[in-house]
């Protein structure tokens, strides 16, 4: 059962974009539910109207919105006189999430560095692959700030 505000054009890409968000380690549900709240021509969903759109259990819909929240992809907001929750993207904090991006690219090479130190010599053509893994990481981590810079620079935020 699907309710009239959304057509099954739109189903097809929340299930589309679900599973590319599963790539980064999202949960099956919760992709889902973030997906919807990309898709979907109403910005602001119920617990109700995710429930029965996606067809999840009510604990799994409880689970997904809460890791969502949890990792701030998603919050929630309530409306005078309505006990109701309604679910939104965080598609407007987008730019956090980039420069989180960066931080974590970092963390990775530090890491890796690490570990190419800890490395026995016996493993030459593992350590030099880890070598050039590192060297990417350390590039990116120079180039990308600039570019996003860049860009930002050439489309000024709108608040």
């Amino acid at each position: 059962m699907h309710n009239n505000w959304i057509t099954e054009e739109q189903l097809k890409l929340v299930e589309k974009l679900g599973v590319m968000f599963e790539g980064p380690g999202i949960q099956p549900a919760a992709a889902r539910v973030l997906a919807l709240l990309m898709v979907s021509d109403k910005l602001e969903l119920t617990f109700d109207e995710i429930r029965e759109v996606l067809n999840l259990s009510k604990s799994a819909t409880s689970n997904a919105l809460n890791l969502m929240v949890y990792a701030e992809k998603l919050e929630y907001i309530t409306k005078p006189g309505d006990r109701k929750r309604y679910f939104r993207s965080r598609i407007n904090c987008w730019h956090e999430g980039v420069s989180e991006k960066f931080k974590e690219f970092a963390e990775l090479k530090l890491v890796m560095k690490e570990v190419l130190e800890q490395r026995t010599s016996d493993t030459p053509e593992f350590n030099k692959n880890l070598s050039s893994l590192i060297q990417l990481l350390e590039f990116l981590g120079k180039e990308l700030p600039s570019l996003f810079e860049k860009w930002a620079s050439q489309h000024p935020q709108k608040k």
